[in-house]
C-alpha cells in the first residue's frame, strides 16, 4: 500500500501532497467526531432508552452527564495518546484513536436498554462513552499537529482551519443521518429502535477513515526531530516542567476554556434549547441548526486564513467578547421567533411557584439517591419538563406549594412517604390540572411550527455559529505555534481537552440544571458569559500572538 510523504515548505504553495495530508486529516477527523456528536444530538431520547429508571427531570439530566462523562476523560486520553504521539509518531497514534472511537460508536448501536437488562445498560453506556472520550482525547491534537507540520510557512491558519471545520461538519453529518432515518422510518418507529442506525453505520465509516490513514507516512518535522535525535524520551513529564506548565495553564484558562463554551453553547446548547426547553419539534430543530452550519462553516476557512494576515489571538478574542455581549439578546430573540407562543404567554400570564423557599431544591443529583419530594420540588420540575419560565414566590413555612397560572391556581402536594402507586395517581392529577392551567393562559405544548420564523431564528442561529468559527478557525494552528516540536501533541492537547472537556463538554449539563433550578429560560447562559469572559481577560493580557513564529525550532 502506497503512502503519501510531503515535505515541510516555507513557500506558501498548496501542492498535491499537501491537499491529500488535508483530505485524508480532515475526513478521518469528521468521521470521529461524527460518532461522537451522534450521541449528543440523541440526548432526549437516549434519556428515556437508558434512563428510565428516574423521573424524567433527573433522566434528561443523566443523559447529558453520560454525554459530559466522553468529555471529562477527554484530557486524560490527551496526556496518554499525546505522549505516545511524541514518542512513536503523530499518524499511527491516530490511527489507534479511530479505531477506538468507530468501535466503541457501534456498540453502542447494539447496547440492550434499560426495560432489557437495567442497571448495567446505563453502566455499559458510560463505560463507552469513556472510551469515546479518550480516543478523542488523542484525535485532535494529532490530526491538528500532522496537519500543521506540514503547512507552508504563511498557510497553516489556512490549512488547519480545513480541521477546524471536522467537528461542524461531523455534527452536520450526524444530523442529516438523523434526520434521514427521522423521515424514513417515522418518529415512533425512529424513537423506539431507528435510533440505533446512525451509530450501527458508523462501522462503515471507519473502515473509510482506517482505509485513509493508512495511505499517509509521518510528520517531516517529526521525522526530522527523530533523526536528529532531539525527540523527547519522556514529553508527557517534559510538558509540566516550569515555563512549559505556566504556558499551558494560561492556554487553558486565556484560549481554551472560552472558545470551548462559545463552541458548545453556540453549537450543541443551542439544539439543545430549541428541543429541550422551546419544544421545537425535532425535525425542525434539527433543519433550523443544519441550514445555520451549512452557512457559517466556510468561516471557519475565513477565519483561519485571516489569522494567517492579522494574527490569531485577536479573533479568538474577539469571538470571546461578541459572545459575552450578545448571548442574551440571541437566545431571547430565539425564543421570541421559534416559540412566540410561550413568550405571550409568559408576559399575559407569569406562572408563579408560591411555596416556603426552604423547600425548593436545586434538583441536580449525579449519583441519583436523592428523592425530589416536596410539593415545591413536584411543581418546578413540572414547568421545568414543560418548557414554562416561572419564578418562585415565598409563602409560609410548611405550606403546600401552588402554581399561580393566570387567573388559576393549581395546589401541588407532598409526594414524602406515598406508596407508589399514590406518587403516580397524585402526580397524573397534579399535571393534568397544570396541563389544563396552562394550556388556557395560551401556553403551547409544543411550539407552533406554523408560527416559527424560520429566516430570523436561522440568521440567529448562524450568528452563534459565527463566534464558534471566530474563537475555534485559528486555534489549532495557536497552539501548535505555543509549543516545541518534541513535546508538542502533548502540551497542545492537554490544555484543548481540559478545556474542552471539562468547561465545554459540562456546559449543557450545568445549563440545563441551572435553567431548571431558577425558571428563567436564560439564567443558563450566565456559565459560557463567564467563562468567556475570563478567558478574554486572561488572553489578552497574558498570551503572545504566534502567527511568524517559526515551527521548526
Amino acid at each position: 500500500m502506497s503512502s503519501t510523504s510531503v515535505q515541510h515548505s516555507s513557500k506558501g504553495e498548496l501542492t498535491k501532497g499537501h491537499k491529500k495530508v488535508i483530505f485524508a486529516s480532515s475526513l478521518g477527523t469528521v468521521f470521529e467526531w461524527y460518532d461522537f456528536y451522534l450521541y449528543g444530538s440523541l440526548a432526549a431520547i437516549i434519556a428515556k432508552q437508558f434512563f428510565s429508571g428516574v423521573n424524567p427531570t433527573t433522566g434528561m439530566i443523566f443523559a447529558l452527564l453520560a454525554f459530559a462523562a466522553g468529555f471529562f476523560v477527554r484530557p486524560f486520553g490527551a496526556a496518554f495518546f499525546g505522549s505516545l504521539g511524541d514518542r512513536i509518531g503523530r499518524k499511527y497514534t491516530f490511527l489507534v484513536t479511530i479505531l477506538i472511537m468507530g468501535i466503541s460508536t457501534f456498540l453502542v448501536g447494539v447496547l440492550p436498554n434499560y426495560a432489557s437488562i437495567g442497571m448495567a445498560a446505563p453502566v455499559i453506556l458510560i463505560v463507552l462513552r469513556l472510551a469515546q472520550g479518550l480516543a478523542m482525547g488523542g484525535e485532535y491534537g494529532g490530526a491538528a499537529t500532522y496537519v500543521a507540520e506540514h503547512a507552508p510557512d504563511g498557510k497553516r491558519g489556512l490549512y488547519t482551519a480545513f480541521i477546524q471545520t471536522t467537528a461542524t461538519l461531523g455534527l452536520f453529518l450526524s444530523l442529516l443521518v438523523i434526520l434521514a432515518c427521522r423521515l424514513s422510518l417515522g418518529t415512533e418507529a425512529f424513537e423506539a429502535w431507528g435510533w440505533r442506525i446512525p451509530f450501527l453505520a458508523s462501522i462503515i465509516l471507519l473502515g473509510i477513515s482506517v482505509w485513509i490513514r493508512l495511505q499517509l507516512s509521518e510528520s517531516p518535522l517529526f521525522q526530522q526531530m527523530k533523526a536528529e535525535g532531539k525527540g523527547s524520551k519522556t514529553p508527557f513529564r517534559d510538558s509540566l516542567k516550569g515555563g512549559n506548565l505556566k504556558l499551558m495553564l494560561l492556554v487553558l484558562f486565556g484560549a481554551t476554556a472560552g472558545q470551548a463554551v462559545v463552541w458548545y453553547a453556540g453549537q450543541f446548547y443551542a439544539l439543545f434549547y430549541l428541543q429541550s426547553i422551546l419544544k421545537v419539534d425535532s425535525t425542525v430543530a434539527y433543519l433550523l441548526i443544519a441550514a445555520a452550519l451549512a452557512l457559517a462553516t466556510p468561516f471557519f476557512l475565513f477565519f483561519g486564513w485571516l489569522s494567517d494576515r492579522i494574527g490569531r489571538k485577536k479573533i479568538i478574542m474577539a469571538g470571546c467578547l461578541l459572545a459575552a455581549v450578545t448571548y442574551f439578546p440571541i437566545f431571547k430573540g430565539i425564543t421570541h421567533f421559534a416559540n412566540p407562543g410561550v413568550e405571550e404567554a409568559s408576559r399575559t400570564s407569569p406562572a408563579i411557584v408560591v411555596a416556603d423557599p426552604d423547600t425548593c431544591s436545586f434538583q441536580f443529583d449525579p449519583v441519583g439517591v436523592r428523592k425530589f419530594t416536596s410539593s415545591c420540588d413536584v411543581a418546578t420540575a413540572a414547568l421545568a419538563r414543560a418548557g414554562v419560565p416561572y419564578s418562585v414566590q415565598a409563602a409560609p413555612v410548611g405550606s403546600v406549594a401552588k402554581v399561580n397560572v393566570g387567573a388559576t391556581s393549581v395546589a401541588s402536594f407532598e409526594a414524602a412517604g406515598l406508596s407508589g402507586d399514590d406518587a403516580k395517581a397524585k402526580t397524573a392529577a397534579f399535571g393534568g390540572e397544570l396541563k389544563a392551567a396552562l394550556g388556557t393562559a395560551g401556553y403551547p405544548e409544543k411550539a407552533d411550527t406554523d408560527r416559527i420564523n424560520k429566516p430570523m431564528t436561522i440568521l440567529l442561529l448562524w450568528i452563534l455559529v459565527i463566534y464558534v468559527t471566530m474563537v475555534y478557525g485559528p486555534i489549532a494552528a495557536y497552539l501548535v505555534e505555543l509549543f516545541p516540536t518534541q513535546i508538542r501533541y502533548t502540551s497542545m492537547s492537554l490544555p484543548y481537552h481540559i478545556g474542552n472537556g471539562w468547561f465545554g463538554g459540562f456546559l449543557p449539563a450545568i445549563s440545563f440544571a441551572l435553567v431548571a433550578a431558577t425558571g428563567n429560560l436564560y439564567y443558563g447562559l450566565w456559565y459560557p458569559i463567564g467563562i468567556a469572559v475570563m478567558t478574554l481577560i486572561i488572553g489578552t493580557f497574558f498570551l503572545r500572538e504566534t502567527k511568524d513564529v517559526d515551527i521548526t525550532k
